[in-house]
Parts: structure tokens; sequence; C-alpha cells
């Protein structure tokens, strides 16, 4: 009998080591090196590739190009988020904090998708009894959505190729296994077989393939990194645990925009869609507040109005604070620095705290400019209107720069009963909007005089 060769691995990015060593050198984490033992090689058929490619070369020119067909999940977020719907032999990773909702939204999925087409939910952490009764519990229909339960690969494929199903479900893919290694479920070598036979298999006989995804506790996917460049749509959960509302993010999507969102609630029946989202961000004050303000996020091809707060106090520390939730810490860093620059408005010994309402995240630099207002709002200990919409870019120069989907923006904040929008020049609109007056800027200065000139900040 052949002697297991011993290998470690790194579970975080998959490099190999003939021996054991505290830090891997690929991805520089430590302790994240475990020992994996494999008695035989992997078969060659195993890296032959999809059907029907490499064989032969073909000129761009007479590709035949098919009519892109989509299924419909029968819920309107989640195919925004995918793009317009479900592509057909496409391989989707959904991960997220446990208990967020993942299993929930893939299960009213495909209990819609049932009525149209043969699914099937492979479960490993479940049994069909619990997904029953979960089923049931949100009043899902049952008669037509098909259940098995097992880990192994080989027999979960046995199983499909014989039952033909137009849409898959692994739930998860930490619990599957494949005979061809000897290493424990979950390990990176395990993931990574293991996903690369589902993701064929899907490509071969054109099957959409959900995969459900294991997250550290950093918030990224667990396992090896290639699983995401494996599939062809990464989506993340985002949301508080406390809260009730998710948000879905598309952080890779081959067949549809990056960075889109869908917004659910979670309710006893399961996930329910937010049709306004702008709705849920914002906070209606009887009075207006020191230190908040709104402004208009562009989060895939759809505008935000989410609300930004900042808080500003005298520090007893002998390093201030710079503390924020929703937004890049070392991006405020680097505004207060152009502030004092530029302005004249020193906070180096007063602590700063921001915040986005609703939990979400906000990536892009459209929200610079109204960051800086906020922190003079409170900075001044006075409110701005509640009816003001702000947004732009800050250079380091102190120039106001034009941020994309300017009339977007601007059309979604009009849509809500704004008046009073503060822009950069260059998303100044052709043409004036009924009810809304807007005031283009070109530098901080100029915006911080033009505050003051209309008194929505006085000076104090």
């Amino acid at each position: 009998m052949a002697k297991p060769k011993l290998t470690f691995c790194c579970q975080t990015c998959g490099t190999l080591y003939p021996k054991w060593t505290g830090q891997c050198t690929g991805c520089c984490e430590w302790n994240t090196i475990v020992e994996e033992a494999s008695v035989e090689a992997l078969p060659p058929s195993r890296y032959q590739g999809f059907a029907g490619i490499g064989t032969t070369l073909t000129r761009m020119a007479d590709v035949t190009l098919e009519k892109e067909f989509r299924l419909s999940s029968g819920l309107q977020e989640l195919d925004r988020v995918l793009g317009g719907g479900i592509i057909m032999g496409s391989a989707i990773l959904i991960g997220g904090d446990p208990g967020i909702g993942k299993s929930t939204i893939l299960l009213q999925a495909i209990a819609h998708l049932s009525q149209t087409c043969k699914v099937l939910y492979v479960t490993g952490e479940e049994s069909p009894q619990q997904i029953t009764l979960r089923a049931r519990r949100l009043g899902l229909p049952e008669n037509h959505l098909w259940l098995l339960a097992d880990t192994h690969v080989e027999n979960i494929i046995k199983h499909v190729q014989k039952e033909k199903p137009r849409v898959l479900v692994i739930d998860s893919i930490q619990t599957m296994l494949t005979s061809l290694l000897s290493s424990a479920p979950g390990s990176v070598g395990q993931v990574r077989e293991s996903a690369m036979q589902l993701v064929n298999y899907a490509k071969q006989t054109n099957t959409a393939l959900f995969l459900v995804g294991h997250v550290t506790k950093e918030g990224h996917l667990a396992g090896p990194r290639v699983l995401e460049h494996m599939v062809d749509t990464v989506l993340y959960f985002e949301g508080e645990q406390d809260s009730r509302h998710r948000i879905i993010r598309a952080v890779k999507n081959r067949f549809g925009a990056v960075n889109e969102i869908g917004i659910f609630a979670m309710t006893e029946k399961g996930l329910r869609e937010i049709n306004q989202p702008s709705a849920i961000f914002l906070s209606r004050y009887e009075q207006p507040v020191a230190g908040s303000i709104i402004t208009a996020s562009k989060e895939g091809s759809r505008p935000l109005l989410v609300e930004v707060q900042a808080l500003v106090d005298q520090s007893h520390a002998g390093n201030p604070r710079r503390l924020s939730v929703g937004l890049d810490t070392q991006r405020l860093s680097m505004l207060l620095a152009i502030l004092n620059r530029h302005s004249g408005i020193s906070t180096h010994s007063l602590d700063v705290f921001l915040n986005v309402v609703g939990g979400l995240q906000i990536f892009e630099t459209a929200a610079d400019l109204p960051i800086l207002f906020a922190i003079l709002s409170s900075l001044r200990n006075r409110p701005l209107p509640a009816d003001l919409i702000v947004f732009g870019e800050l250079g380091l120069a102190g120039e106001i720069r034009p941020v994309p989907g300017g009339q977007e923006r601007l059309k979604e904040a009009s849509k809500h009963g704004f008046k009073i929008a503060m822009v950069p020049q260059g998303n100044l609109p052709p043409k004036s909007m009924d009810g809304m007056k807007i005031f283009p800027v070109q530098a901080l200065k100029e915006a911080v005089a033009c505050i003051e000139h209309l008194a929505l900040l006085p000076t104090a």
C-alpha cells in the first residue's frame, strides 16, 4: 500500500509547503497552514475542462451567439443584483454571516422556480425535515421542490445526471467532499476540487448552480481565493444581526453590474423586498439636528439617499480618535487634512466620529463633500436644512470633482422632496429642475463660503 504523501497547505490562499511553517508567504497570514494527506494523484481526466472547448480553433467572427435567456427568481431585488435574472449555465456563489438569510432567500427563490422548471436543493448541513419545516413556516409551495441530503460530490453528480434539474443549489460548499482527496471536508483542497467538479458539470449541461459559502471572522469567503475566480457571480449578504434589513451586494458579476445591491427586510414569512430603499435610510426628525446631512449614493445602477451623521467632541486623550462606521477611516483622515489645509478649520485636537444610518457601507468618493459638511455642522452645533442634498468628490488640492450619475442622483432627491442641492460644477444639469435650487461649486473654499452666504451654516 502506498504511503500517504504529507503536504502542508495554507487554508486561506492554498499555497503548498513541504513542511509546516508559522506564516504563509503567499498571503502573509499566521497559523493558517495545516497538514493534508493525499494517497493518489488526481486522474488526468479531471483537468480536461468543459465539453467542446479547446478541441478546435474558432474565429470570433464565426461564433454564433444564442439569445440570452434568464430565469426570474421571483424576487425582483435578487434579479436586479444578478443583472436581470439567472443565466442558465452560470455558477453563483453566495456568502454571508451565519443566520443572515442565505438559505432562506435561496429556498424562496427555488420554490418559485420549481413551479416552472425542475430544481434540486442539496443540503449538507440540515436534514430534509428541517428544510421542510422552514418551507412550511414561510408558506412556500412544496409539491415540485426536490431535496437531497448528501455531502459526496460524486454521489450528488450521479443524482443530478439522472434527474437533470435546471437549477441546482449546494448548501454549503464547505461541507462537500470528493473521493479524489483524503483530506477533511472544508479544507482548501476539498473546497477547490468539489467546486471545480460542480462548476464543470453546470457549464457542460447548462445548469444554473448556486453555491452557499461560509465566511471567516474577517467577513471574507472561507476557502481558497480561487473559489471566487471559478464562479461567474459572487454575492455578499450585508447587515447587522440586530437589524431587520438585509443587503445583497454583487462584488463580481460576469453578466451584470458590479456593486449592484438588493435590499430586503427579514420577516416571519422570510425576506421581503424593499421597493423604496431610500426611505429606510432616511431619518425624519421633528427638528433639524446638528451633524446630520443627506447625500445621494450610487449603488450599482440605482441612486440611494442615505443619511451621514458626524459627531465632533473635545478629545480627552493624547491621540484624538477617528472612527467611522460604513465609511473608510483612512479617507476620513485625508478629508480632515484637506479641510485644515484649504479652509483653515482644524480638528487635530478633536475626536471625530462618523456613521452611515441603516448599516449601509459607502465605498464611492461622492460622499466626500457631505462628510465635511456633517463635520462642520457638528463642530459649530448648527443644523443643516432638512431639504438639502449634497454630493461631490474632493481632491487633495481642494477642488470638487464631478461624480458619475449626477442627474440620476438629483432626480432621486427631487422625488423625495428635496429643494436645495449643492453639487460639483461638472454635475450641473443642462436644464433647471422644477422645485429644486441647485448650487454648483468648484472648490472647497467656495462651498464653505456658499453655505455661509446662504445662511445654511452660520459661523458660530
